[in-house]
């Protein structure tokens, strides 16, 4: 999750999207302003692509990484209105 420079929650998501380790970046209401899935093969990478390259995104001012312990459902998009 990011927090970002103000009127830059789309430019980042974007931003962040062009890496190959993001699989999914969105703009979100509340304490932060992006939210993105990084996948990587083990924790030290991650470390290092947090550090060398979201860090590195104009207009990230902060991180706060999470790991998923347990994923039961992943959707690409959501269910159709009834």
């Amino acid at each position: 999750m990011f927090k970002v420079s103000s009127g830059t929650e789309r430019e980042v998501a974007q931003k962040l999207i062009e890496f190959d380790e993001v699989m999914q970046a969105d703009v979100i209401f509340g304490e932060y302003d992006v939210v993105a899935k990084i996948m990587t093969k083990d924790l030290d990478t991650l470390e290092d692509f947090v550090s060398d390259h979201v860090r590195n995104v104009p207009n990230v001012l902060v991180t706060s990484t999470m790991i998923i312990s347990h994923e039961y459902k992943a959707r690409s998009q959501r269910p159709k209105a009834k």
